[in-house]
């Protein structure tokens, strides 16, 4: 029988020193080969022709977003177990929006902005990286870095040594909350105080002839925002010039430049934490974020996307070199995923004769209270609509004898009656019915028993509530969900499989290959075929 240290993966000498996980913002699968003209062999390409491929890889619970897809990924379930239901949600007990990570308990650490009091302490179940950090008695490391704080501080889970996010407007430094540091240690304030950030306030050019990208739209749309001080979307774009209409150091998140500067944060952090440079396994959690900045911006089919795409595989070839250097090749294993999709612009769907269209939220709401107003003489049976969820007034409606599911019931009657809905399901539906398939069982991955409202609601494919410009995400539709999954490194096997995956699966992989226990609320399964043994 092998010794215990060897079952929970303290010293087995077959595990990886390191274990780096790249979730990049609002990648559509078809992207990976939509622009593979212009990549490198060391970069996606060098992943997916050495690693594992999984090519029929689905987000499994609506809303699709930044926040529950980033707690999916590194929990091993869906928002119904780990209660990151979407970026902000109705707090019911509070009355208000709640921010998935804001937690006034903690201070700021590397900024004066209380705005940034940031934890994990919404997150209410083990990310793989707490495991390994009990389980390695405390040894095992785990730092993450996002632009997002949220993606930052969700990937890295309750016993994160260090979570840091990118503070733009005048500043333009990493930081952090007292949640995991008193202060910031030496290689970061070295980082902040590089400069480095200055060479990449340059002129966003496309790296390649901008002939040459035949798999995107023209340069000058409609359908794009573009910057504030720029008449028309279209290359080139004069950062330093930009800068100051368009929030100082925080116009880098809407570039390419953000993904660089975040691999270079993530590579200094390599070598100032000093990872994978002992027996126990360290965890280097990246989100790459200015993907999703660019692609509300401009766009799915806008040449700005196009050209952040084959920039980032330059930055991923660079990095792949780096972890090379720094552990050598084959030593440590990585997985690169995304937290969702993105739909194409409606506009642009409707001019070339394709569905899709705008829901106008506003509307809806007054609408929907009218007809509440006239059933109940009172619009205050709703307490709140937000996140394509209704929230009822429980105890009003109790001191007014109305039965919650009537009056659930009264209420997703109208709303199914909107043309732009697609579906719409109750709470009392959510806790007597278990729906498995298609958009119902999506909702109920996504139904979170406690912070969740009491009618949720799903619109028609491609329509949005968004701005006429770019792009946006959210729904469970194919363009949302299908975000790619490549393994690569030690213990994983060269090949690729279609067999259906999920995000949720990623964390019940590694566990298997690094011999640790699942997270206390994951519900994956281990992709069995990606491994070696």
């Amino acid at each position: 029988m092998a010794p215990v240290a060897i079952l929970l993966g303290q010293s087995d000498s077959q595990s990886p020193k390191l274990v780096v996980g790249i979730v990049v913002d609002q990648m559509r699968y078809d992207y990976l080969s939509k622009f593979s003209e212009h990549f490198t062999e060391g970069g996606f390409n060098r992943i997916i022709d050495e690693g594992f491929f999984c090519k029929n890889n689905y987000l499994n619970y609506v809303p699709t977003n930044t926040g529950p897809g980033h707690a999916a990924i590194y929990t091993g379930t869906t928002p119904s177990n780990h209660g990151i239901m979407s970026n902000s949600w109705y707090d019911v007990k509070a009355g208000e929006g709640l921010y998935c990570v804001y937690d006034p308990s903690v201070e700021p650490i590397g900024t004066g902005s209380k705005s940034e009091r940031k934890s994990p302490k919404n997150l209410l179940v083990n990310t793989i990286g707490d495991v390994n950090r009990q389980e390695t008695a405390m040894k095992g490391k785990t730092i993450s870095i996002s632009i997002k704080d949220r993606a930052a501080v969700i990937s890295g889970g309750h016993n994160a040594n260090a979570a840091y996010w990118f503070k733009g407007k005048r500043q333009g430094h990493w930081i952090s909350s007292s949640y995991y540091v008193e202060k910031l240690p030496k290689w970061v304030h070295s980082f902040n105080d590089s400069k480095q950030l200055d060479a990449y306030m340059i002129a966003w050019t496309t790296l390649y002839d901008i002939n040459s990208y035949t798999q995107s739209g023209p340069d000058d749309r409609r359908f794009e925002r573009g910057f504030k001080g720029k008449e028309a979307p279209t290359f080139p774009y004069d950062l330093a010039a930009l800068s100051e209409e368009n929030g100082g150091f925080d116009l880098l998140k809407s570039t390419p430049f953000g993904n660089s500067y975040t691999l270079d944060f993530a590579t200094a952090a390599l070598k100032g934490e000093k990872l994978g440079r002992d027996a126990h396994t360290d965890f280097l959690l990246i989100s790459l974020s200015s993907t999703d900045y660019i692609g509300h911006n401009f766009g799915a089919n806008s040449k700005e996307i196009q050209d952040t795409y084959v920039r980032l595989d330059h930055d991923l070839e660079k990095f792949l070199m780096a972890l090379d250097a720094q552990l050598g090749k084959g030593n440590y294993t990585l997985f690169l995923t995304s937290d969702h999709g993105a739909t194409e612009n409606p506009n642009y769907l409707n001019e070339n004769s394709k569905p899709g269209g705008y829901f106008k939220e506003g509307t809806f709401k007054n609408e929907l209270r009218e007809y509440v107003y006239n059933l109940y003489g009172t619009t205050e049976v709703i307490r709140n609509i937000s996140g394509n969820q209704v929230y009822l007034n429980k105890e009003l409606m109790e001191s007014m004898k109305l039965t919650n599911s009537k009056v659930e019931d009264t209420i997703q009657q109208f709303i199914l009656n909107q043309p732009q809905i697609a579906t719409a399901l109750t709470r009392t539906q959510f806790l007597t019915q278990n729906f498995t398939e298609g958009l119902e069982g999506l909702m109920q991955n996504g139904f979170h028993i406690d912070r969740s409202g009491d009618i949720l609601y799903v619109l028609k494919p491609s329509v949005v509530v968004y701005a006429e410009t770019g792009s946006t995400h959210g729904s469970g539709y194919e363009y949302d969900t299908h975000v790619p999954l490549l393994f690569y490194g030690k213990g994983i096997k060269k090949g690729s499989t279609l067999k259906t995956t999920h995000n949720t699966d990623i964390v019940p992989t590694l566990t298997t290959l690094l011999k640790l226990s699942l997270p206390n609320g994951a519900t994956g399964l281990p992709i069995i075929q990606a491994l070696k043994e």
